[in-house]
This record gives C-alpha cells, structure tokens and sequence, in this order.
C-alpha cells in the first residue's frame, strides 16, 4: 500500500501545491493508495504512516529547481523534530521511535512555487509546474 501525503496552505498561494496534486489524483482512485492532506506534518501524523509500504510526501517549495524535484527521504532527526511543524524526516524518525520498527520507503516530491502571499492564487508558473509533477506521480506510481 501507498501513501500519497500532500500538504501545504490552501490559502496562501503557490503554498497549496501540494494539496492541490493529492486532490487532482484522488479523482483517478489510484490503486492500492490512500490520500492524505493537511496543512503541515504534525507528529500525531506519524500515526497515519502504520501500514504502508511506500509514501510520498508532496510540498512546494521556493527554492527547488522547476518543475519540481524528487528525491528518497530517510528518517533523521533534524531542528523541526522540537517545533510544531515536522520535515519529512523527521516525521519519519518519529515513528521509528513511536513504532520500535524501520519507517516505510519514503519520497519527497517538491514542487516549484512562486507566490506564496495570503490570500494569492495559484501562479500560473506554479500551474505547468503543478501538471509536471502530476505526471511524475502517475509515472512513479506505474514503475512502483
């Protein structure tokens, strides 16, 4: 089983990127998957990671290359394991520690945003780079 978990802030912007991927393929019913989102990792998520195989984590992010950028995530204790917000890191050293077992395989897809003031829409440069990434998704989803 898959975890697709897309999070960011629907009403900042460029910020939803990662919501708005986890909505759009929430439409396609995926098999053998389970979508997720919410506004940020919090630790109570590391609950939500028992009984998959795989998840991919989707954000946006400024300072990733366009369209996106794809890459494993391994369970570490960073600066964000103490702060109310979480990477995917250490989201994932949190459940090793909560669950006494290795975290599942993980993936972070950062997706290129721009804008990312309260109360903005989705960029329109935001918008190819959100079609790219739906792309990747479906092609990972496929080789996996």
């Amino acid at each position: 089983m898959r975890l697709l978990f897309g999070y960011g802030n629907p009403g900042r912007g460029d910020d939803a990127l990662g919501t708005m991927l986890i909505e759009r393929l929430e439409q396609h019913r995926l098999v053998d998957t389970v979508c997720l989102v919410d506004m940020q990792l919090l630790i109570e998520h590391a609950a939500d990671l028992i009984g998959f195989d795989q998840i991919l984590f989707v954000d946006a992010d400024v300072a990733c290359a366009a369209p996106y950028e794809f890459s494993v995530v391994t369970a570490q204790q960073d600066e964000s394991y103490t702060s109310h917000a979480l990477t995917p890191a250490a989201l994932l050293f949190i459940y090793q520690q909560a669950y006494r077992r290795p975290a599942p395989t993980a993936f972070l897809l950062r997706i290129r945003g721009y804008a990312f003031e309260l109360g903005n829409s989705l960029s329109e440069r935001a918008q190819h780079n959100l079609e790219a990434a739906i792309a990747k998704v479906q092609q990972w989803h496929m080789e996996h």
